[in-house]
């Protein structure tokens, strides 16, 4: 079973799959999958690095500013340190450009709809 049957069958199947057009991503026997479960195909436009890059970006920066930095001691150390990397990241480190967290620019934008 390969890993979107896998995800199909624990999660269920989702209205659309969006993905970027890599080869792994556009073969028959991928996109026949999605096609029989009667979902949706998105897929970004050729070059577009720019579609990924705010979560290329925080990969970025939790490689550079966790993992590298420790010698976690085991896979559940590993994931409790990085849960709580990813708490301070959204919570409290502001964002250089937005100068306010991820969480504050989130809840402020879906807040929106219900002011107008």
């Amino acid at each position: 079973m390969i890993a979107i049957e896998e995800a199909i069958k624990h999660y269920g199947v989702p209205e659309i799959f969006n993905t970027d057009q890599g080869a792994q991503f556009t073969s028959e026997a991928f996109t026949d999958i999605l096609k029989s479960a009667d979902i949706k195909i998105s897929m970004d436009g050729k070059g577009r690095w720019v579609d990924n890059v705010m979560i290329e970006r925080f990969w970025r920066s939790l490689k550079h500013e966790e993992v590298y930095l420790k010698a976690y001691e085991s896979v559940n150390d590993a994931r409790v340190n990085i849960r709580e990397y990813i708490d301070f990241y959204n919570a409290e480190r502001k964002h250089q450009t937005l100068e306010q967290t991820p969480d504050q620019a989130y809840y402020e934008l879906i807040a929106l709809p219900e002011a107008a």
